[in-house]
């Protein structure tokens, strides 16, 4: 091996090493080493920027758009409410998220998936008075799970089913191909959880971290065509609302307080509520309700509905809307934003929202323009501002979003079209459809993963073309004795450490190249060593750092990382035996 392929050799080590031990970010790590690769002449400039041209790379970034989508649409509520109900027990309530989020999954970026459903089951765990924290962790594991379903699950199977067609120039594998292996695991994972997690998992009731949360006076209006109109407070499930509760109900100008669950709602009702700002941006996701907009509010706001963002405010001394009532402040006017929602001191204040009269130290909840935030950071109007990037959620949209997923995953299926072509094409209906704003397709582009994906191809490239991934293939082929099924299983476990420890995506892109060196050597079946790299990345268990729904996760479920080592180092060797196992029994090596 020449002075390359030693330098390719320490730039990988060197990229593990910045990863592992420092807080420096993936995507400029890797852009680093793509430089250096390309500087020394190692890499051609093609060579060096051929990953942001992969299939692979480009179709993460088009399913990114799809479940920008189905979320900015309400279509992964749509499903949520329609599976959760209510369950009798922990392992009843295990049972009912595993289906809904575990297909989900399978078909979209599981990202925008726990988004959705953290709320949502802090929402549903109140309900049916079980602890938050017996059921985030499994909703984490249970969206890794589901992301081994199908070649479109992950970004890491896109990734390496590209890489895999760049290195070999093989067609690659189909979007049902991985299923063979991801399904049996995901059945066996599942029941893993379903039977030692109630026993495992901590009992910490979420009360506590709601109970210093600001108090907010927040009115909403039933719409005069929606689904709650003559449903009962209880049947609309505004009565156990988590961390916000309804005060009263205003109708025809008369006041019903002490609101009772049998309550039938009516078109126009204003309903007020008290609580936290997590809750009331919640609650603007409920089909049904709308903000109490007059017709000159939704006038100057409604060329930029889709674009309007949640704010928190709170008002200076020098506020010019200080001292009058908000009805009378002409607040849409000065500032281009509605008030929602008050706070004074912590706690709710009494009365109807219009006429409350503003003072310094209020804190505004406010659904603005864009400009709103860029422009305050210049006038002393308000002394803190904070963007909830809470867009509304067009609910008229959900099924043609579900509609356009379920037409890219059957046109990929059935060889109507490419991965990729039925991927692009789909990302473009979302956008002319109406399903998501151009806004919330570039928001919904995670620009630092899909750069260090792309920097990570030039990476393995080196390693590829400089003979360094043969030195490890030859290395890796004598610590297993040139026995193939010994070497399945330390591919399969250098993946899944190196993935609790670096991304995911960079531990599949940098271990393929070696992998397909090993086959190569000893003429094996190249198949099941790669399904074991997509199984391997995505079976990050062990650590809230280890993948990004965990991360999620973390705080809201109120975890200790012991938590999570405590369930996921059994969970990490549970799903590598049962892999392993698929991948033994069901392939020849």
């Amino acid at each position: 091996m020449e002075w390359q392929g030693w330098f390719s050799l320490s730039l990988t080590l060197g990229v593990l090493l910045l990863l592992i031990f420092t807080k420096a970010k993936p995507h400029f790590v890797m852009m680093t080493a793509l430089t250096l690769l390309s500087v020394t002449g190692i890499l051609s400039i093609d060579e060096s920027l051929a990953g942001f041209s992969n299939p692979g790379l480009i179709t993460v970034a088009a399913m990114f758009v799809l479940a920008a989508g189905v979320y900015a649409s309400g279509g992964i509520d749509l499903i949520v409410n329609t599976f959760l109900g209510k369950p009798q027990s922990e392992r009843g309530a295990l049972l009912r998220i595993f289906l809904p989020v575990s297909l989900l999954s399978g078909f979209l970026n599981n990202t925008p998936v726990v988004a959705t459903m953290i709320p949502a089951i802090h929402l549903w765990a109140r309900k049916i008075n079980i602890a938050p924290s017996k059921l985030l962790i499994p909703l984490s594991y249970t969206a890794i799970l589901g992301g081994t379903l199908t070649l479109i699950g992950t970004s890491t199977n896109l990734v390496v089913n590209g890489q895999y067609q760049t290195l070999t120039g093989e067609p690659g594998f189909s979007l049902f191909d991985i299923t063979l292996v991801g399904l049996p695991v995901v059945m066996a994972g599942l029941a893993f959880m379903w039977w030692f997690f109630p026993k495992w998992l901590p009992n910490r009731n979420d009360q506590e971290v709601f109970s210093n949360f600001r108090e907010f006076t927040l009115e909403m209006v039933v719409s005069r065509q929606g689904p709650l109109v003559n449903k009962s407070i209880q049947e609309a499930g505004l009565r156990d609302l988590n961390s916000l509760y309804l005060v009263e109900v205003e109708r025809d100008g008369s006041i019903i307080t002490a609101v009772s669950s049998e309550e039938r709602l009516k078109g126009g009702d204003r309903l007020v509520f008290a609580g936290d700002t997590q809750a009331i941006t919640d609650l603007l996701r409920i089909n049904g309700l709308e903000a109490p907009l007059s017709e000159a509010d939704k006038g100057i706001l409604n060329k930029e509905s889709a674009e309007r963002r949640i704010v928190e405010a709170v008002v200076s001394p020098s506020c010019e809307a200080v001292g009058y009532a908000i009805r009378n402040a002409h607040f849409r006017n000065r500032y281009g934003a509605v008030i929602l929602a008050v706070a004074r001191n912590g706690e709710r204040i009494k009365g109807n929202l219009g006429n409350i009269k503003l003072e310094a130290g209020d804190t505004l909840l406010l659904e603005a323009r864009p400009a709103f935030v860029t422009r305050q950071r210049y006038n002393r109007d308000f002394l803190l501002i904070n963007e909830h990037d809470q867009a509304k959620v067009r609910h008229d949209r959900a099924y043609v979003a579900l509609a356009i997923l379920a037409m890219v995953v059957l046109s990929a299926s059935f060889g109507l079209l490419s991965m990729l072509h039925a991927a692009l094409l789909g990302a473009g209906l979302m956008i002319v459809s109406g399903a998501c704003t151009l806004s919330e397709a570039e928001k919904g582009l995670d620009l630092p993963v899909i750069i260090t994906i792309a920097a990570a191809f030039a990476l393995g490239a080196a390693l590829n073309k400089t003979g360094a991934a043969n030195f490890i293939a030859l290395g890796m082929i004598e610590l297993s004795f040139g026995q193939a099924w010994l070497l399945l299983v330390l591919t399969y476990f250098t993946v899944s450490i190196l993935t609790e420890m670096i991304t995911n995506n960079a531990a599949a892109v940098l271990m393929l190249p070696i992998v397909l060196q090993m086959t190569e050597q000893l003429s094996l079946n190249s198949e099941p060593f790669i399904f074991a790299i997509m199984m391997a990345a995505s079976a990050s268990f062990a650590t809230p750092l280890g993948y990004q729904t965990n991360l999620m996760v973390y705080g809201p479920g109120g975890y200790k990382v012991s938590d999570f080592l405590k369930v996921g180092l059994p969970m990490n060797l549970f799903i590598g035996l049962v892999t392993l196992s698929v991948l033994l029994i069901g392939w020849t090596l």
